[in-house]
């Protein structure tokens, strides 16, 4: 196997889940505290499966966003 795409991939994964990390801190996700406002939030009933279901999609969706190609300058 090559390096150099061990690196990147590598790299890659990293910055998805940097990303995963401030998204979730920022939208509460997987947070087991209650909400201040009743009626506002996260449910407190949500089951832990639902919650690593979630976290799981987003890390999905975090890897599609880093690895997406960028538009190339000047066209």
């Amino acid at each position: 196997m090559d390096s150099n795409s061990t690196t990147a991939t590598r790299r890659s994964e990293d910055i998805a889940l940097d990303l995963l990390k401030f998204v979730a801190t920022h939208a509460n996700l997987g947070s087991k505290s209650a909400a201040s406002t009743p009626g506002f939030g996260v449910p407190s009933t949500a089951k832990t499966e639902d919650q690593v279901a979630q976290i799981f999609d987003l890390y999905a969706r975090c890897r599609e966003a880093v690895e997406a190609p960028t538009p190339s300058k000047g066209k």
